[in-house]
């Protein structure tokens, strides 16, 4: 009788225990960014950022879909960065990508907005635009008058957004990121970035490094101004410590 109702407990245990592991978020084991594991980002854009920092991510070896409303255009691209590059249109990216890096000139957001917002909902997000008054008029007032992180989250209520690759030109981000910081006095050159999501920010980390720098966490979004287009903290080709210290952060 001892051994039967043992038997029974042991079997109630398992059984509990594999409902609370189905019951876990299917994401999470996709997302970590502690070891090797690699995901799959969508890239809405695939010009001087987009282009840039999804190359560095491919070459690493995450798989890569650069969308475009023509994807057929990307096509040579995709081919000569191999079989983890792949082309789409922004729906497809979306549904394909763990996380999703958007780089589009600003003036798009609204209409992106529509396009893609509601998908996003839930989505780790890393947000690479900038605003200029030449070319994104009233939003660019928005920007002025809100900050870069709170218009963007505007635009894309939902999704677990992190401002990053913005504070430099592409061109910058091109040739430190392929030279991984090799032969560079005291280290690797740093990405500024800021976000509300604990869990988001983890991921952006682990993106920013595979890309070929190195992070620092800035704060939550609203600290995103702090190194946007205009600001002390924008235009720094240094490293983390140097970076900490010009955004008066703690070492």
């Amino acid at each position: 009788m001892r051994s039967d109702l043992t038997s029974r407990r042991a079997a109630l245990a398992l059984a509990v225990g594999l409902a609370a592991a189905a019951a876990l978020p299917a994401a999470a084991p996709a997302l970590a960014q502690d070891g090797p594991k690699k995901i799959r980002i969508g890239v809405i854009g695939a010009g001087n950022i987009g282009g840039t920092i999804g190359t560095l991510w491919v070459k690493d070896g995450h798989e890569v879909m650069f969308a475009s409303r023509h994807p057929e255009q990307l096509a040579a691209m995709v081919s000569e960065l191999g079989p983890k590059a792949k082309a789409g249109t922004p729906e497809e990216a979306v549904t394909f990508g763990d996380a999703v890096f958007i780089a589009v000139p600003y003036k798009a957001y609204p209409e992106l907005a529509k396009e893609i917002g509601p998908s996003l909902k839930g989505k780790v997000v890393l947000d690479a635009g900038n605003a200029t008054q030449k070319r994104d008029g009233a939003l660019y007032d928005d920007v002025q008058a809100s900050g870069i992180g709170a218009t963007s989250a505007k635009y894309f209520p939902g999704a677990r957004l992190v401002r990053a690759f913005n504070a430099a030109n592409y061109k910058v981000f091109a040739k430190e990121g392929a030279d991984g910081g090799k032969g560079r006095a005291g280290g690797r050159m740093a990405i500024p970035i800021a976000g509300d999501d604990p869990e988001a920010l983890k991921v952006a980390e682990g993106l920013v490094r595979d890309a070929g720098f190195d992070p620092v966490v800035v704060g939550p979004l609203k600290d995103a101004d702090k190194f946007a287009m205009g600001s002390p903290g924008f235009g720094h080709d240094v490293t983390a410590p140097e970076m900490r210290e010009k955004l008066g952060l703690a070492k």
